[in-house]
């Protein structure tokens, strides 16, 4: 569990990137033998686009850095369990394990709203680590938003 918290400090620590970015403050790193190769935390504000999420701007880091699309030997660590999109990524890149802090219940599709690892018939299925440093994740998140809605009340006034 140790490993686990190590590198789900460093995804926090991209989550706090995005949150200073005034982002939903989600961070994610890619893992392959004890070395991050990619980090990515949420830009969809900044970017404008819907698919800017932490872990499909660190996958794509980690195939560039790599030079493969498949990232069978490497473990994706993300502070919020992945939405359908983003789980969708991660099987189709092959990753070996992902390992997320907060559930999801309004959009995590690996355990909450559905779950898309146990769908038979894809090729590839990761192993799943879930709750690491759970509080902290989802304190980041509570935070997060309990600050955009006194923001916005102080504005309405």
């Amino acid at each position: 569990m140790e490993s686990y918290e190590y590198y789900m400090k460093e995804a926090i620590r991209q989550a706090k990137k995005a949150w200073k970015a005034d982002e939903v403050p989600i961070g994610c790193v890619i893992v392959k033998d004890g070395m991050i190769i990619a980090r990515g935390y949420n830009q969809r504000e900044k970017t404008q686009k819907s698919t800017a999420h932490a872990e499909i701007i660190a996958i794509e880091r980690a195939c560039k850095r790599i030079g493969s699309w498949r990232l069978e030997d490497c473990d994706l660590y993300v502070t919020l369990e992945p939405c359908p999109m983003c789980a969708g990524a991660i099987l189709q890149s092959r990753v070996r394990t992902v390992i997320y802090g907060a559930s999801d219940p309004k959009g995590g599709c690996i355990e909450s709203c559905m779950q898309m690892y146990q769908t038979k018939g894809f090729n590839h299925y990761p192993k799943v680590v879930s709750g690491v440093l759970k509080e902290e994740c989802s304190g980041l998140l509570t935070a997060f938003f309990k600050e955009k809605r006194k923001n916005k009340n102080r504005s309405n006034t």
